[in-house]
């Protein structure tokens, strides 16, 4: 864990917080390269979009994509405030990216460790690094706010 994984994490809280401003599920990603600067981000937009892929990492890594001008992000570390999902942990192997590193772990839909381990499948060609449980509970809190206001 380094000192640029605890920034970015702040930063994709105030995504996340963003996210929940804006009537969507609190998620914020960051990527970094490796040197630890800040590629790409995103949040949530998938009720803004209409778009059942508009989760934060991946719109986070089509940001990065298109700012490195390849779909390859080898090198870098994706920060995010909610454990991924299998189509996130895919579109994260698909782009290469090394390491994970992420808030609140995700028992119902996680595939980061809790639910599945998609990103750490030997039986993939492709495997990233995994750091969970950072900042967990602030991730908690925005996800608990956010559903709690709606039930």
């Amino acid at each position: 864990m380094t000192a640029a994984d605890r920034l970015a994490m702040q930063r994709a809280l105030e995504l996340a917080a963003e996210a929940a401003t804006a009537a969507e599920i609190p998620v914020g990603a960051v990527v970094l390269d490796a040197d630890g600067r800040v590629v790409a981000e995103g949040r949530n937009t998938r009720e803004a979009t209409h778009d059942p892929t508009g989760h934060a990492e991946i719109e986070a890594i089509r940001a990065a994509a298109s700012a490195r001008g390849s779909w390859n992000l080898d090198g870098c570390t994706l920060v995010v405030t909610l454990e991924p999902c299998v189509m996130c942990a895919g579109a994260i192997l698909q782009a290469r990216i090394g390491r994970v590193v992420f808030g609140a772990w995700d028992d119902k839909a996680g595939a980061a460790g809790s639910m599945y381990d998609v990103l750490r499948d030997r039986r993939l060609p492709y495997r990233a690094e995994v750091i969970g449980g950072v900042d967990e509970h602030a991730s908690i809190a925005l996800l608990r706010a956010f559903f709690g206001d709606r039930r």
